[in-house]
This record gives structure tokens, sequence and C-alpha cells, in this order.
């Protein structure tokens, strides 16, 4: 099988003739540190552990920022010996080395109203950039392409903060309606354009509405407020004729499971074992959901017998090479040595016939 058909025939839970290589790969510092242990500096990540190819298609479609076109200008308010301010370029103020509150870009409607110039559906084919450039990226008919957006609680949640969000859910949903129905929009309008020039194998929607102990949305407000959009637009993405929908949230989900299948979501990732989230008791209850992830990354910091027990336990709930795709459940940490992340591998690949 090519690498495009064991992707999708994975994540539509068909049997391929071996898993998809796949993996979220290194932090910048594990990297840093992978580097003194004789990792090349200039290595490919994918090319270098031999992983199926995937192309990520690298337009102005935000991701864990929102979809700002263009974005703000990263600007240093404040620095001194122990903290740096900023403005990022989603136009969040940040503390760096030193704990103190973030603040949103929006705090009211007058503020959604300034940066709401800046998330025009109209600017579709300026967020696309260079046609040819991306037509050459996507070109390879064997490699599967994938789009990265920002979610329907993602998106209200860089804009609002946490806590704005959690008030506007009560003292101003009006506005929350209005933030998704641009957000909707905005998503429809570059499908379609972006659809017309290449093929769009999958849609990541970041989300990362969980924690530990459960979502921070109570799943009767995400129906309220974001399962109509998340439906519309997923029906759009298969009229454009992407295939899968995908959801990256950390964190407990369980709760939000449902929702996402009722809206039309094919596949959820990564699957927090320190969260509880036991592939297991999932696939058992949601055998038609494709899993990305779900070993646990700590794993990895200790011995080799405690890797292969972690990959073993994983690996043999699934039968056959359907509806999986084994990876770490989060990006490698700083404290998992090069050694430890290739004997991982081997002991995943063991699986393969």
């Amino acid at each position: 099988m090519t690498s495009r058909e064991r992707f999708l025939t994975a994540l539509r839970c068909g049997q391929t003739d071996r898993r998809f290589r796949y993996e979220h790969g290194p932090w910048p510092s594990t990297r840093e540190c992978w580097e003194r242990e004789g990792y090349p500096q200039d290595a490919d990540f994918g090319v270098y552990f031999a992983m199926d190819p995937l192309v990520r298609i690298m337009i102005q479609s935000g991701y864990t920022d929102s979809p700002y076109f263009p974005k703000f200008a990263e600007t240093t308010l404040e620095e001194t010996a122990d903290c740096r301010i900023y403005q990022d370029a989603d136009g969040i103020v940040k503390k760096e080395l030193k704990v103190g509150p973030d603040t949103s870009p929006v705090a009211n409607r007058q503020d959604w109203t300034a940066v709401r110039q800046r998330l025009n559906p109209e600017d579709a084919a300026r967020r696309i950039g260079a046609t040819a450039q991306l037509q050459r990226q996507c070109a390879d008919p064997d490699t599967p392409t994938l789009l990265p957006i920002c979610g329907a609680f993602g998106h209200p949640r860089n804009l609002l903060g946490d806590e704005g969000l959690s008030l506007a859910i009560y003292d101003d949903p009006a506005l929350l309606d209005t933030i998704l129905e641009n957000w909707l929009d905005l998503y429809v309008q570059l499908m379609r354009r972006l659809t017309r020039i290449v093929r769009v194998d999958a849609v990541m929607i970041w989300e990362d509405m969980c924690y530990k102990n459960g979502p921070l949305i109570s799943p009767e407000h995400f129906r309220r407020f974001m399962l109509t959009p998340y439906r519309t637009l997923i029906a759009e993405l298969r009229a454009c004729g992407v295939a899968i929908a995908m959801v990256d949230t950390d964190g407990d989900c369980r709760k939000m499971i449902p929702l996402f299948l009722e809206a039309g979501v094919d596949c959820l990732l990564p699957f927090e074992a320190q969260c509880g989230m036991d592939l297991d008791e999932i696939h058992a209850a949601y055998p038609k959901l494709s899993l990305i992830g779900g070993i646990d990354k700590r794993a990895l910091a200790r011995e080799p017998r405690a890797i292969k027990t972690e990959v073993d336990r994983v690996m043999r709930i699934f039968d056959g090479f359907g509806g999986y795709i084994p990876t770490l459940d989060h990006t490698v940490p700083p404290n998992v040595s090069l050694a430890n992340f290739k004997y991982y591998l081997e002991c995943v690949r063991s699986y393969e016939p």
C-alpha cells in the first residue's frame, strides 16, 4: 500500500498492510538534547526515523494559534532581569519566566470589532498565498495531505481567554455566537478555495479543551454553542472531498467523545495516559472511532523493559492494522534519550509483519 492508502484506510477503520508510521515529534529542547547524543542537526525527523510521509499544508489557517490574517506584530512591552512581557502573534500579552496571567485580545464587543478585520472570510485567497508552490508541495498522489485549523472551542478560547470564555457563555452568549458564525464562515470559504487548488485528505482541528479531570466546557454548553458549527463545517469538508476530520485535544475528553461523533468527527488524538485515557476502554466503547496516540510518553524516560511493557500494553488492544495509528500520547519530552526513543520505535515496529 502507499502511504496515502495506509493513512486513509487506517483512519476509516479498514485493514492495512502495516501500521502507518507517525509521531508528533520532539520538543525543541528534546531535539537539543538528542543533538548532543548524536542526532544530526540538519536531520529531517520523518526521514531520519523512517516515518511514512505526510504533507502538512502550511497556509494561514491557524492551529494552536487563531487564524488571524495578518498576524499581530510580536512586540516587547517590558523587559527586566526577571521577565519579558510581550504581545505575541495572536495579540495575547504574555509574561515569560515570571508567573502571571496572560491577557487575551478580546475583553468586550469593542475589542471583537477591532480584531474581526483579521478574521475576514473574504481573505481566503491571501491566506493560501502562492498556489504554484502549494501545488508542488501536495503533488505526490501517494502522500497524504493534512490541513491544521483552530477549533470552535480553541479559537474563542484564544480570543477571550479561559475565564473570558467561561463568562461569555453566561453573560454574553450572543457574542460567542457571533464569533462562531465568523469562525464557520472563515473556514468554509477557506476550504472551498483551497480544495479547488490542491487535494486535502484530512483536516486536524486543534481544541486542547480538556485537562486531567475533564473538559473545560460542559457537554451541554458545547452542544449549545459549538455542535452545530462543527457539524456544518464537517459537512462542508465532505463536500470538498476531505476524507478525515480529526480533533486534537489533550486531557480527559471522554465526556466529549459522543458529541464529536455526533458532529461527524472520524478520529481523535493524542489520548494522554496520565489523564486516564485508556485506549482499551475507548476502543471497546467506540469501535468505529479511529485513534492516534495513547502510548504513555513517561515510560520512555525509564528502562527498556518499561518501554516494551507499555508498547505491548497498547498494541495488543488492536487486532489487525485498522482503526489505530500508534504514537506517544504527546510530543516527546526532553527527559527521553535518543537511544530510548529509538528503542521505543523498534518495539512498535516489531508488531509489523
